[in-house]
């Protein structure tokens, strides 16, 4: 358990931010994490979708059950979080 900081760059946000998330968190954990900094401020909610993870410019999503300290993300890099179909 070891706090963690990520960039996210969440769809349709026009601002970068610097998520601190911790080691033991699953991807929906850091997927939630990054959406209460976006959603509703200036991303619009779309009920029924999910958030994925993804490294920046990857086509690649990270497992949803997926813990972060078990990845090969590292301190500072840039995530993107896609919303979904279910």
């Amino acid at each position: 358990m070891a706090l963690f900081p990520v960039v996210s760059n969440f769809q349709h946000d026009f601002v970068l931010l610097l998520l601190p998330v911790d080691t033991d968190n699953t991807m929906d954990e850091v997927a939630a994490a990054a959406a209460h900094h976006s959603v509703n401020r200036r991303v619009a909610p779309q009920p029924g979708k999910v958030i994925r993870v993804r490294r920046q410019g990857a086509d690649d999503f990270y497992p949803r059950d997926g813990r972060l300290g078990e990845t090969d993300i590292r301190p500072m890099e840039t995530l993107e979080f896609i919303f979904c179909d279910a």
